[in-house]
């Protein structure tokens, strides 16, 4: 990896008033400076490279709905919506830029240092999309700036922007100034941009800015079909990840768990941009770790491997799935009545989403059924009711049966309580339906064979108008489908 460059030239006085900081130095650079002839060379003899006639993203219809709505719900006030910027990951080493969920979601744009701002105005508000505009050639920044079109890529021009986003588009170098001479009531989404939110400091409040961040949270709920669609691929990509897994589970063997996360890396960055969380490839043990994405471990037959992974899809839409696989494609006695039994709380939960069913409802139907089985086994004493009552069973059941799914993995976490676990399904939500049994291998509470075996399954679920689709159907759950499923990949 190349070092990043050595000594900017000097910039004009233009560029000084709207670059957001002087191109910088590195202390150790090989070259001492640029020479007046090279600085000059530089500036010349480049192509002219601007893109006309770009067709607007897929989504440009469905984001300019969402700016509609949102400007609905915000009469009269300026409303700023940061991108976020690169987060070092050491030194001059950056990690990979991912875009604010709420930015995304209003604009399908996915640039470092964006802002969208909602300028009130007559009868609703004025949407600017603020970008860093192409590299500067006159002050040779797109050379010398670590940052410059040379070292990382070229970005679009500002009218290229507007023709893809539909939007309006203004130099983001100019927006603090702007913003601090801005007048009336201003609401922004913290915690992504530093120096917007420096700008604004004393035209926010936290509680203001808080009603703003809850409600795009709860704006997302209800997936329009481009979102439904971007789900679907998310799930599809996924379900091809699982069965490459499958298929190298012989190497896992001779390796280790991160064998089969980079399997699994492979097709999310083949087909998507990135994985949508930190896989989980938790094999023996490690499986009753909720979440073990060290992915270090041993991979040996007899045991299962619980894999919980997902593809984000170029929109940053993400699949969410788990299976609890044999290694050596057999469940063992144990094995399988532990997974039956998940299996068994899942088909329960799945059956309790439907539109106008409580969103606890499918939490309380796997509950019920794996509480059951805790009685049954000898594990915990009945009645369920009082079982469940006193929450016994979650000493092996643990954590919640789902969540909502979107842009985020868990996503529209900041919204209210009585519009997401208090609240009631609608078509168009999704969200995953996921309960597991976990026996940790010091638990002394079991019997011995049960240390160490942990199960989840794991779906992701569409509220249809009539009930509910599994956009994971494509990966098989059932005990004997799932051995049936492997002997054929593994003997592919």
């Amino acid at each position: 990896m190349p070092e990043p460059p050595d000594t900017p030239a000097a910039p004009d006085t233009e560029t000084q008033e709207t670059a957001a900081e002087p191109i910088k130095t590195r202390k150790n650079g090989l070259y001492p400076g640029v020479s007046d002839e090279l600085a000059q060379n530089m500036k010349s003899g480049w192509a002219d490279t601007e893109l006309h006639g770009l067709a607007p993203i897929p989504q440009a219809a469905e984001t300019a709905a969402r700016r509609a709505a949102l400007s609905a719900r915000f009469p009269g006030e300026r409303l700023v919506i940061p991108a976020g910027n690169l987060k070092t990951r050491s030194n001059d080493t950056e990690y990979p830029f991912r875009a604010s969920t709420e930015y995304v979601y209003l604009t399908g744009d996915q640039t470092q240092d964006g802002v969208l701002v909602l300028e009130p105005k007559t009868g609703g508000h004025e949407a600017t999309i603020h970008l860093l505009p192409r590299s500067d050639r006159e002050n040779g920044e797109f050379w010398l700036s670590g940052q410059g079109e040379l070292w990382v890529g070229r970005r679009h021009s500002l009218a290229e922007a507007e023709q893809l986003l539909g939007l309006p588009a203004k130099d983001v170098r100019k927006l603090p100034a702007a913003l601090k001479e801005a007048t009336g009531p201003v609401r922004a989404v913290r915690g992504h941009d530093a120096g917007i939110e420096a700008a604004l400091t004393d035209k926010v409040t936290a509680e203001r800015d808080e009603e703003l961040r809850v409600h795009l949270s709860e704006a997302r709920a209800v997936k329009d079909a481009f979102e439904v669609g971007e789900l679907q691929k998310a799930v599809d990509s996924t379900v091809r990840g699982f069965e490459d897994v499958v298929k190298v589970l012989d190497k896992a063997e001779a390796t280790s768990e991160r064998y089969i996360e980079g399997t699994f890396f492979l097709r999310a960055r083949v087909e998507g941009n990135d994985i949508g969380y930190g896989s989980i490839c938790a094999a023996g043990p490690h499986a009753t770790t909720l979440h073990w994405v060290r992915n270090d471990g041993d991979v040996r037959s007899g045991d299962l491997l619980l894999l919980d992974a997902g593809v984000e899809t170029h929109t940053l839409y993400t699949a969410d799935v788990t299976r609890t696989l044999p290694v050596n494609g057999r469940y063992s006695e144990l094995q399988r009545k532990i997974y039956d039994a998940v299996y068994e709380a899942q088909e329960a939960g799945i059956a309790a989403v439907k539109p106008g069913a409580k969103y606890r409802d499918f939490h309380d139907a796997a509950q019920r059924v794996l509480a059951e089985k805790l009685v049954e086994w000898g594990l915990l004493e009945g009645p369920v009711e009082k079982v469940l009552a006193l929450g016994l069973q979650r000493r092996w059941t643990l954590h919640g049966t789902g969540h909502m799914l979107g842009l985020d993995v868990h996503d529209c976490a900041a919204a209210r309580r009585e519009a997401y676990v208090d609240g009631t399904l609608e078509p168009g939500m999704c969200l995953t339906v996921e309960p597991g049994l976990y026996f940790q291998a010091d638990d002394l509470t079991v019997p011995e064979e049960y240390r160490g075996i942990g199960v989840r399954i794991e779906d992701d679920i569409l509220v249809t108008e009539d009930g509910n689709r599994n956009l994971s159907a494509g990966l098989p759950r059932r005990s004997d489908e799932v051995e049936a499923w492997m002997a054929t990949l593994m003997q592919s």
